[in-house]
C-alpha cells in the first residue's frame, strides 16, 4: 500500500469515528465533527486517536473540533474522578499544552490532585480501579495503565510537577508486578490483595493491548523526564510481553480474545493495539526489528476488516474482569470507539512506516 490509499483508510477510519455518538450508536456521517455525549474511557480513548491524527495533520480546524467538544463538556460540568473517567483528560492535557489554554491546565491540574488525594489506593499504594459501575476494592487492572497513568505522566511533563511523573511510573512498576506473568511475560486482566488471585488467570488480548501500547507510548510521552532505569526496566517488560505475542498470533494475522485459546473469537480492536504498540516500539529501538514482520500481517488483518464507512468491525465492547473464560468469549461485538483510535494510531504509524 502506497501513502495515499493508507492515509485514505485512515481518514476514512477518523470519519468513521466521527458517525459514532453514544459509543456504538452510529449516526449519519457529516465531516469531523465529534458528537458523544458520554465522558467515559471509550471516549477517551477514541478522543486521544482523534487528537494524534489532527497533530499528525497540523489541522487547525481538527483541533478546534477537539477544544470545541472539551469546552461544552466542562461547561456542563466534569464527572467524578474515576479510573475510566480519567482517559478523556489525556487529549485534554496535550491539547491544552499545545494551545496554552490556561483554562483547561487548570482543569487538569485539579483532575491530577483529585486522583492523588481521592481515589482510593491498594495495598502498596496502587490506583485501586474505581469505575462507575463498582469500586473494585483492592483490585489492580491492565487498563488503569493507559486510562489513567498516562494522564498523569503527561500531565506531569505539561505542568511541569515531577510528582505526577514519579507517581505514573510507580504504577506502571507496581502494576507489572502484580500483573505480568513471570512465565510467559503475557499479562492478566486483574488482581485482587484481597483474596490473593489473578481471578480467570486468563491472558486477555485487549488487556495485552493496553500494556503493549501504554508502554511504548508512556516511555516517548515522557522523554528525559523518565528516569534511565524505569524506561529500562519498562523496556525490557514490553519486550518480553510482545515475544510471546507473536508466538500466539494466529495465520491470518489476528489475535484471539484469549490470547492462548484459538477457540476463542477473534478480536480487531485487540489486534489494532498490538500492531501499533510493536511498530512503534521498533521505531523508538525498544523492540527488535523481527517484530515488523508480525505487526505488517496484524495491520493487514484490521485493514480487512474496516468497512466502506470507515467502522472497525469485530471489536468487543467493554470488558469487566471475569471469573472463567467463557465470559470473555461471550462479550458482544459492535462500532466502539477505542478500535477506531487504535486503529487510528496503527495506520498512522505504519505511515511512519512507509516513510522509512
Amino acid at each position: 500500500m502506497n501513502n495515499e490509499p493508507l492515509m485514505n483508510t485512515l481518514e476514512r477510519v477518523v470519519r468513521g469515528f466521527c458517525r459514532l455518538k453514544n459509543l456504538d450508536e452510529v449516526g449519519a456521517g457529516d465531516g469531523f465533527a465529534i458528537h458523544f455525549e458520554e465522558w467515559e474511557w471509550e471516549v477517551g480513548v477514541g478522543l486521544y486517536g482523534y487528537w494524534r491524527f489532527a497533530d499528525f495533520r497540523n489541522d487547525t480546524a481538527l483541533q478546534r473540533a477537539i477544544l470545541a467538544w472539551y469546552d461544552a463538556q466542562i461547561g456542563k460540568g466534569l464527572t467524578e474522578v474515576q479510573i475510566n473517567t480519567t482517559a478523556p483528560m489525556i487529549a485534554l492535557t496535550l491539547v491544552a499544552g499545545h494551545h496554552q489554554r490556561q483554562d483547561l491546565l487548570a482543569v487538569v491540574n485539579d483532575w491530577a490532585d483529585a486522583l492523588l488525594r481521592e481515589l482510593p489506593k491498594t495495598e502498596e499504594g496502587g490506583f485501586q480501579h474505581v469505575v462507575k459501575e463498582q469500586p473494585n476494592t483492592g483490585q489492580l487492572w491492565d487498563d488503569t495503565l493507559f486510562m489513567t497513568c498516562l494522564f498523569l505522566g503527561v500531565a506531569g511533563v505539561v505542568l511541569e510537577r515531577r510528582q505526577l511523573i514519579d507517581e505514573a511510573g510507580y504504577q506502571f512498576l507496581l502494576h507489572t508486578r502484580y500483573l505480568s506473568d513471570p512465565v510467559s511475560g503475557l499479562w492478566y486482566h486483574g488482581w485482587t490483595f484481597i483474596d490473593k488471585h489473578h481471578f480467570a488467570g486468563v491472558f486477555w488480548a485487549r488487556g495485552n493491548a493496553w500494556i503493549t501500547v501504554a508502554i511504548p507510548e508512556f516511555i516517548e510521552l515522557m522523554g528525559e523526564h523518565l528516569d534511565v532505569s524505569v524506561r529500562r526496566y519498562l523496556s525490557q517488560v514490553v519486550a518480553r510481553q510482545v515475544r510471546a505475542l507473536c508466538e500466539l498470533q494466529a495465520e491470518n494475522g489476528m489475535w484471539h480474545t484469549v490470547l492462548d485459546d484459538p477457540l476463542s473469537p477473534q478480536e480487531s480492536s485487540a489486534t489494532a493495539g498490538i500492531a501499533y504498540g510493536m511498530l512503534r516500539g521498533v521505531r523508538m529501538g525498544i523492540l527488535n526489528d523481527d517484530v515488523r514482520a508480525h505487526a505488517l500481517r496484524a495491520c493487514d488483518a484490521v485493514m480487512a476488516r474496516i468497512d466502506d464507512d470507515g467502522l472497525v468491525l469485530e471489536a468487543s465492547r467493554g470488558t469487566m474482569l471475569g471469573w472463567d473464560i467463557q465470559y470473555y468469549c461471550d462479550i458482544a461485538v459492535a462500532p466502539v470507539p477505542y478500535a477506531q483510535a487504535l486503529t487510528m494510531l496503527l495506520l498512522l504509524e505504519m505511515q511512519h512506516h512507509r516513510e522509512r
